[in-house]
């Protein structure tokens, strides 16, 4: 019996992903275990492993496909003995192992070629199928079968999503155009690719629906089919603004899709209030100069290199983790249901990566000694920048920390992270003029600001935190012991 490979879910939150990479080809023998492909999420490229053996009979979805929804199939195996042609018609996602690991729909390379007569879609899976709800599952009739709705939407839009073809949204992507404003000439207004060229040649521009007689009776419009309209709408008023040729529009991607819908919601939610105070770091700095100078010798292929080498934002995790320790109900996620105290500080840092940032986090960074942190932080940064961390080397977390003081930013403040409660902005060291003992004198001093969700950390919660950072940072031999 064939057996279906589907989209995996890569994280709990993952609802789709783009297949980057395929490592094996049709008519490859596969074992489980083997990376077959690469697939994308908004921040991370992941390996693909089979968990089944067999010969790969047909691959379903081409590499370079773009929103390949969790669970759908995206290739086909031929099992041990089973002919690879005959497995490759016959994996229609029912029956098979697809259908146990989560009712994978079958892909439906025709639905776009029946309309545009282009060979080239009609290799382009349709995995956004026309018989789809608004949640985007198959709606089963009583036969078992999938029904469509009568009377879609125009331009393929359902409960707000739009239709199209993965060949269609990718020329969309790489023209620019909105394809919330493009009319979809496939099945039940699907977008496929004749749209887009047709698209390309109006200016992108959606054409205008024909005038109707000033008497005649609008209908209502329907309020989920009303918000892509709307967007396209504003889209259209901001680029008005502008001379034609002034500018490049530049798709948005994946990543930076789910940055903004995050930093949206993290301020429409969360009750922001903000506590900022100043650090003097020269004992700081004096004790990462003795404890790099001391850094035992490692001998490696590219010759000998330091154990470790401390930064000065590797012991502002370490003390924002103490602190975090030293006052617990700090160390808080806030809930409908209750609050949730957290028995270790899991410290996210931010990290900036091509297209936008990311946050991978020091687990029990209360527990881990400096070195055990730097080398931790230097690998999980290196590969956010190549985009390789595992979901949960980036998701979770109690706190976060946000260092611009390598750029020369004096103070700011950060955007919570939610389900964090708090997250601390550093800023860079100077030397500035301070008063001690009523003389004036010179210290370097650093500038924090920390972020605090006011459900679940009160001023004076947050006040104590904040102080208890400042005690590590200034007395910094108490991180060693």
């Amino acid at each position: 019996m064939p057996i279906n490979v589907t989209m995996p879910a890569l994280s709990p939150t993952m609802e789709e992903g783009n297949l980057a990479k395929w490592l094996v080809k049709e008519g490859d023998e596969v074992s489980a275990g083997d990376i077959i492909a690469e697939i994308e999420t908004d921040k991370a490229t992941m390996e693909v492993e089979a968990v089944d053996e067999g010969k790969v009979a047909k691959i379903v979805v081409p590499a370079g496909t773009e929103g390949v929804k969790v669970n759908a199939v995206i290739a086909i195996l031929a099992a041990e003995g089973e002919d690879v042609s005959e497995a490759a018609s016959g994996g229609d996602g029912k029956g098979s192992a697809g259908d146990d690991k989560g009712g994978a729909m079958a892909a439906d390379p025709k639905a776009d070629a029946a309309t545009t007569g282009s060979k080239e879609e009609a290799k382009e899976p349709a995995m956004r199928g026309d018989s789809r709800t608004s949640g985007g599952e198959p709606k089963s009739g009583a036969n078992g079968t999938s029904e469509s709705k009568a009377g879609a939407a125009p331009s393929g839009e359902k409960g707000g999503r739009i239709f199209a073809s993965p060949l269609a949204r990718r020329l969309a992507k790489e023209a620019g155009i909105e394809l919330g404003a493009v009319d979809g000439s496939g099945p039940h207004g699907r977008v496929v690719k004749a749209d887009i060229e047709a698209a390309k040649k109006d200016g992108g521009a959606k054409k205008a629906a024909p005038e109707k007689p000033a008497d005649a009776k609008k209908p209502e419009a329907a309020p989920a089919a009303a918000a892509p309209m709307a967007k396209a709408a504003s889209d259209e008023s901001i680029l008005k603004l502008f001379p034609e040729g002034s500018y490049e529009k530049i798709p948005h991607d994946g990543m930076r899709k789910t940055i903004a819908k995050r930093l949206v919601e993290a301020k429409q939610t969360v009750p922001h209030f903000y506590l900022t105070l100043d650090c003097e770091i020269d004992a700081l700095l004096a004790l990462r100069k003795q404890l790099n100078d001391a850094a035992p010798t490692i001998k490696g292929e590219a010759g000998d290199r330091p154990a470790y080498k401390l930064s000065v934002n590797d012991m502002i995790i370490k003390a924002h983790a103490l602190a975090l320790k030293a006052v617990p109900m700090a160390n808080a996620s806030w809930t409908e249901g209750g609050m949730l105290i957290h028995k270790h500080a899991d410290v996210g840092v931010a990290v900036s990566i091509e297209g936008g940032l990311i946050t991978p986090i020091i687990r029990r960074a209360e527990e881990k000694t400096l070195s055990t942190i730097s080398n931790e932080m230097k690998d999980l940064a290196k590969r956010a920048r190549s985009r390789k961390l595992k979901p949960d080397e980036y998701q979770g977390g109690t706190s976060a920390v946000s260092n611009l003081g390598m750029f020369g930013i004096k103070d700011f403040s950060a955007v919570i992270n939610p389900p964090h409660a708090t997250i601390l902005a550093v800023g860079s060291g100077d030397q500035r003029a301070v008063v001690k003992a009523g003389a004036v004198t010179v210290a370097t001093v650093m500038t924090v600001t920390l972020s605090t969700d006011h459900r679940a950390v009160d001023g004076v919660l947050g006040a104590e935190l904040i102080a208890a950072f400042k005690n590590f940072i200034e007395n910094p031999m108490s991180m060693l012991v």
